[in-house]
């Protein structure tokens, strides 16, 4: 899978599960703000990469996320560290 291939689905599992509108969602854009996520929301983005990408994510993944291209890095370095 490639990065244009994860940053896809992510964002469609943003807008759809999230109910994010498209435009708000750029890879500067600060994550934690941009999304408003409380803690049960995150288990539930938790849940939705672990099913979408078939990786294991941990509080620790989400360290140093702060935009969303931290974020599709991340997603993108657990799935090259899986195969």
């Amino acid at each position: 899978m490639n990065k244009e291939e994860v940053i896809e689905i992510v964002n469609n599992f943003l807008v759809e599960e999230f109910e994010v509108e498209q435009e708000v969602i750029s890879p500067k854009a600060p994550m934690k703000d941009t999304l408003g996520l409380d803690s049960l929301d995150y288990v539930d983005l938790v849940v939705i990469i672990e099913s979408n990408f078939g990786v294991k994510l941990g509080e620790a993944d989400f360290v140093n996320v702060e935009s969303f291209q931290d974020f599709y890095d991340m997603i993108e370095n657990k799935i090259k560290a899986k195969a």
